[in-house]
């Protein structure tokens, strides 16, 4: 039986477009000089997020630990909305080697979302030199494990005022910020005003077989550089890399493809008698009453998802057409009493 993988975005397979692309790349060594691929990588994605300069960086965890680098010293708290990527998905480093201390905000202001009276208040105001200093605020866009929710332009602006009155840096994980743009019929830079730095991955959707990026300003991205490298990121010939990120910038407009099948989907569960929320873009969440039960199910009849916490994930892409997800409904129909709450 043909595996129907839902796991993630990131299983995705190069396009023959891509492949021929990556197969016949201008390179150059991207430690002694600019890899010309990589370059205009990097000088796409900056005019799409509205920023001075990027940088490409091998995965998105180096991306979000660059940032964290640039804008914390020792021992400063940073915040983030609970359940965050840079709290719980990678590591620690933001501790270990960024050397900050972070905090959680719960979800006040909707699935994934903070309200800027609670940055406003976890800020707190300048103390004597022995009280904790926090310095900046992250931000997810979409928020992963809410479900690929949506932070609206409105409350992003509010979030990042919040931070820039209190005197914060802002880094905003926009990972899927490609999906939260597309959900709202935004270009992606009306998401990124007010940050100091932004990291966009090229593998979440696009299809590109690795790749993220870090935008910022010229000063930011110079000192970037120089960090990706102390983190065994230096790249040589990267416009393979480069070149295959291109490409994958190019399935933009079909992102709203991948929503509209994750929302077929679930409607389908819904009509199983399955409790599946209405999703907002390319992630669908369903609570379970035993997650480990369900997920040996739908392994069973050829459908892999992944679980997080009491609740099955389901991540639509490019590499599935909807008749995919048809029959991944059809599949699931005889163990649907296993997905449906109590």
């Amino acid at each position: 039986m043909r595996s129907i993988d839902l796991r993630s975005d990131t299983v995705t397979q190069p396009s023959p477009e891509m492949r021929a692309a990556m197969a016949a790349a201008e390179v150059g060594d991207d430690v002694l000089e600019q890899d010309p691929t990589l370059a205009r990588l990097e000088a796409r994605v900056a005019d799409l997020l509205g920023m001075e300069a990027a940088l490409w960086v091998p995965s998105g965890c180096m991306g979000n630990l660059i940032a964290l680098m640039l804008h914390l010293k020792r021992g400063d708290r940073f915040l983030a909305p609970a359940q965050a990527h840079v709290l719980g998905s990678e590591l620690g480093t933001g501790a270990w080697l960024a050397g900050g201390m972070p905090e959680a905000l719960a979800w006040e202001g909707g699935p994934g979302r903070p309200t800027a009276a609670q940055v406003t208040k976890a800020a707190g105001s300048q103390g004597p030199y022995y009280t904790l200093r926090t310095t900046l605020l992250c931000l997810e866009n979409t928020h992963n494990f809410a479900g690929g929710t949506v932070t609206p332009r409105s409350e992003h602006r509010a979030l990042v005022g919040a931070a820039k009155a209190a005197k914060l840096a802002v880094h905003l994980d926009g990972a899927r910020l490609w999906h939260a743009a597309t959900a709202q019929g935004l270009p992606p830079a009306a998401l990124t005003e007010g940050v100091d730095t932004v990291q966009v991955c090229l593998s979440k959707g696009l299809g590109a077989p690795m790749g993220s990026l870090l935008g910022g300003s010229k000063p930011a991205i110079l000192e970037a550089r120089r960090l990706r490298k102390m983190l065994g990121g230096g790249v040589r010939q990267g416009g393979v890399m480069g070149a295959a990120g291109l490409v994958a910038l190019e399935y933009l407009p079909r992102l709203s493809e991948d929503h509209a099948k994750t929302q077929r989907l679930a409607e389908g569960l819904r009509n199983l008698g399955v409790q599946a929320p209405h999703p907002e873009t390319n992630i669908l969440l369903v609570p379970v009453p035993d997650a480990a039960a369900a997920l040996a199910a739908l392994e069973s009849v050829g459908v892999r998802t992944l679980p997080v916490g009491s609740a099955i994930r389901f991540i639509p892409h490019r590499d599935l057409a909807l008749t995919d997800i048809e029959e991944a409904l059809r599949r699931m129909e005889p163990v649907a009493h296993l997905l449906r709450s109590a």
